[in-house]
């Protein structure tokens, strides 16, 4: 049986968690988190990518979105700025959910809107990092309901 392939894709200032106001974020990094969701899906083969630059993040769209099962986005700020990243999830055929560690809708009135989410075959807002475990769980019944035809 061929493992599932997930791209995860974090976006600016995710390379800090674990560093950066763990309050908020929490005090572990992505990479320690990556190894949980690695144990805890052995069926799924994950790539992670990591960019504060908003072409490289576009890129990595483009080049695994139609190669991959599922993409999981968090695209930090760029949610609330960037088209040119709406347009490349609306792009692919790759299922994308988009994760927020924090209730962005709690947060600051800018972080309300999220103009790649309309483009998203869901959200997962303010789990924590739990958010990208329960992102996979999406990605797993959407591909088991495209399966059974």
């Amino acid at each position: 049986m061929t493992k599932m392939k997930i791209q995860i894709i974090n976006g600016p200032n995710l390379n800090l968690l674990g560093k950066r106001e763990p309050g908020l974020y929490g005090g572990m990094t992505f990479e320690d988190y990556l190894e949980f969701l690695e144990k805890t899906f052995p069926e799924v083969s994950f790539d992670y990518y990591q960019s504060n630059v908003e072409g490289e993040i576009i890129n990595r769209i483009h080049e695994t979105g139609f190669l991959y099962d599922g993409i999981i986005l968090n695209p930090g700020g760029y949610t609330h700025t960037s088209v040119s990243i709406a347009d490349a999830v609306s792009s692919v055929s790759a299922p994308v959910v988009e994760v927020h560690i924090t209730n962005v809708a709690a947060r600051e009135e800018f972080r309300h809107n999220s103009l790649v989410g309309r483009f998203c075959a869901g959200s997962v807002i303010g789990f924590g990092l739990d958010g990208y475990r329960l992102a996979v769980l999406a990605l797993i019944e959407i591909k088991r309901k495209s399966s059974k035809g």
